[in-house]
């Protein structure tokens, strides 16, 4: 998929993903050793993005398994559709149980989640399982066949192999910690807050037409709000969000009526932006 690490760089830029040194150059022997890539990071860093970006770059189908508390096998491997079932054993009641058996265990009776939609076909695909940590730990064994030998066993089918290898993306915030069999199978990535520069050319780029001087303002004072301790602190797509307020409200500077009235966009927390309006010294950056 890429050539070199500047090759990334510039073909996730093309997309609009800025990426830092250290992102492309996981990125690139990410795609070169055929490894699952997991990154860790605050919410709303450019994890989930960066998964979307490489599906852009290689012109492949975006296949995404949403993970949250109490998702299985069901949601993300496979499931038989049993009203079809139900309906194909009515319509042949004069057959014998080991014919019907027979076909409503095939595929055209088979539900395909995103694991198993992942690895089948010849077509190229970005697997984003998407805040692995959310999911319950069982899930995790569901992942290692995945991941290792990339197939999916189903007992009524066999083992369905992969002809094609997609590129994975694993996310995490780190809400809980992910098993070392899981790790051992994966390039480990941490995105964290960009340096002020980086983050000037993100907010640049997604905000056309906001001031230059007005977004380096936008990037000092999320950078001073970062250093405060806060229930929740800023991230780059809260950074992106505030600059694009402050173009709709036709701000040209950052003054403190500006700032008090749209801490909101932000902060979260109502005792996040109180302590900001209090500790906020806008003359300071």
């Amino acid at each position: 998929m890429f050539t070199s690490v500047d090759d990334v760089c510039a073909r996730l830029a093309d997309t609009g993903y800025l990426a830092s040194p250290a992102v492309a150059t996981t990125v690139f022997l990410a795609d070169r050793l055929g490894k699952p890539l997991l990154v860790e990071g605050p919410a709303g860093v450019g994890k989930t993005e960066l998964a979307k970006a490489v599906a852009q770059v290689a012109g492949a189908r975006l296949v995404r398994l949403q993970c949250y508390e109490g998702v299985d096998e069901s949601r993300a491997l496979y499931e038989w559709n049993h009203a079809k079932q139900l309906l194909r054993i009515t319509a042949g009641r004069d057959e014998s149980w080991d014919e019907t058996r027979t076909d409503i265990f095939s595929e055209e009776f088979l539900l395909p989640r995103p694991l198993l939609t992942a690895i089948r076909g010849d077509a190229p695909k970005v697997l984003l399982i998407d805040e692995t940590d959310k999911a319950d730990i069982e899930v995790e064994g569901l992942l290692l066949e995945v991941l290792s030998d990339f197939q999916v066993t189903v007992p009524e089918l066999g083992t369905i192999k992969a002809t094609s290898r997609p590129f994975v993306v694993l996310t995490s915030n780190a809400s809980r910690e992910l098993s070392e069999a899981l790790r051992r199978r994966c390039l480990f990535l941490h995105i964290g807050f960009p340096d002020e520069e980086l983050e000037r050319r993100i907010v640049t780029l997604k905000v056309p037409g906001l001031d230059e001087a007005l977004a380096e303002s936008v990037v000092r004072v999320v950078g001073a709000l970062r250093e405060m301790d806060l229930r929740k602190v800023p991230s780059v797509a809260e950074t992106i969000d505030w600059a694009r307020t402050l173009l709709a409200l036709g701000a040209d500077t950052l003054d403190e009526n500006v700032v008090r009235d749209s801490l909101g966009v932000i902060l979260k927390h109502q005792d996040d932006v109180l302590k900001a309006a209090a500790k906020l010294d806008l003359g300071a950056v």
